[in-house]
């Protein structure tokens, strides 16, 4: 071989080794945006359509385990989930510190966070910025993606209303300390469409699963909701776990249909499939769970109708054991001879297991 061959080969090589080289990476970068989570457009933004509620973080002594939920939300973010809600009440107070301690390890502009006004504890209009600052400082942020005025029923719709919330809130918004305003209810359809009518808001946070879709009248909700122009948060899509376990029976009846899918994914994906619905909030507490979670939304598919045939057999199976419906959210605790009400309903009443992973 000449030194002119020599050196055509050489370059060849070269040229074939570099195109090789481009190859591997556009191959590897197809594969890490394979493994991103589904997203939805929310006006100008993208969201994840799988969001990560922190009412349900692993414990240590009754505190958050930082470092157990550390490790779940470094995943969850770094496979897509961008999405995270938060409250004043969530774990006795600790939820907004732990989530301010997490994130704060992640560019701010790499999730979108969500809290929420405790209007609960409102006795005068003069305490609703102070503890919307003093959120911000736990949560380590300067402002919230997501902003809500938290649990409305009837006695804190008075409460909304006679402090001047919404009206101080659309002040932070102003200010660009709050992105999006909205609220979370547990009522009726008519309070609902008088909370829709009175103020202008940019989304609404409902519960909303197979359960509740008919039994407490979610579906009509949801109707409301989406007449009225307002996206859709689901909260509860897990009726506070009870989806998650189900029982035998029912288990049966989604594996003999999908075999590799969990009872949880089923219930996630029925919520996920509405069209208004642009974020489903799952309350996660062990790591596998986020990683389920993380499967089945990666290449999610909303239920085919084979499927909604599928999983409306298994919850009719499920019902027919004589389950319960309390969720374990604890809004009803604060008994003033401190019994956990909750764990003793679910205790003496319910069939299904004590343990409630997801939210």
């Amino acid at each position: 071989m000449n030194r002119r061959e020599f050196l055509k080969s050489a370059l060849f090589t070269t040229i074939g080794a570099v195109v090789l080289s481009a190859c591997k990476k556009v191959v590897t970068q197809t594969k890490k945006l394979a493994d991103k989570v589904f997203t939805k457009k929310y006006k100008d933004i993208d969201v994840s359509i799988i969001g990560f509620g922190m009412m349900r973080l692993p414990q240590n002594n009754g505190e958050p385990d930082i470092e157990k939920t550390q490790k779940m939300i470094d995943y969850a973010i770094e496979h897509g989930i961008n999405y995270f809600d938060t409250a004043w009440f969530y774990h006795s107070g600790k939820s907004e510190l732990a989530t301010g301690t997490v994130l704060s390890k992640h560019p701010r502009n790499s999730y979108y966070l969500a809290d929420k006004m405790p209007l609960r504890i409102l006795k005068d209009k003069s305490e609703v910025i102070p503890i919307f600052e003093e959120q911000l400082k736990k949560c380590q942020t300067d402002y919230f993606d997501f902003y809500l005025a938290h649990n409305i029923n009837k006695r804190e719709w008075n409460v909304l209303k006679e402090c001047n919330v919404y009206e101080q809130l659309l002040e932070k918004k102003k200010e660009g300390k709050i992105k999006y305003l909205g609220f979370s209810i547990h009522d009726t359809p008519e309070l609902l469409e008088e909370v829709i009518n009175t103020y202008k808001w940019d989304f609404v946070q409902l519960p909303i699963n197979p359960i509740d879709w008919t039994t407490v009248d979610a579906k009509r909700q949801y109707d409301i909701a989406t007449k009225a122009g307002l996206p859709v948060v689901v909260m509860n899509p897990l009726k506070g776990g009870q989806l998650s376990t189900l029982t035998e029976k029912a288990v049966e009846i989604l594996k003999a249909e999908n075999p590799n899918d969990s009872p949880s994914a089923w219930s996630l994906r029925y919520s996920a499939s509405l069209p208004n619905v642009f974020v489903v909030l799952s309350g996660m507490t062990e790591f596998e769970q986020v990683e389920d979670n993380v499967k089945t939304f990666t290449n999610f598919k909303p239920l085919s109708e084979k499927e909604q045939a599928v999983l409306s057999n298994a919850i009719n199976v499920y019902n027919s054991s004589g389950a319960i419906s309390c969720t374990y959210c604890q809004y009803c605790t604060g008994c003033p001879v401190e019994i956990d009400i909750p764990k003793n309903y679910i205790i003496s009443i319910s069939p299904v297991t004590e343990k409630t992973d997801l939210l």
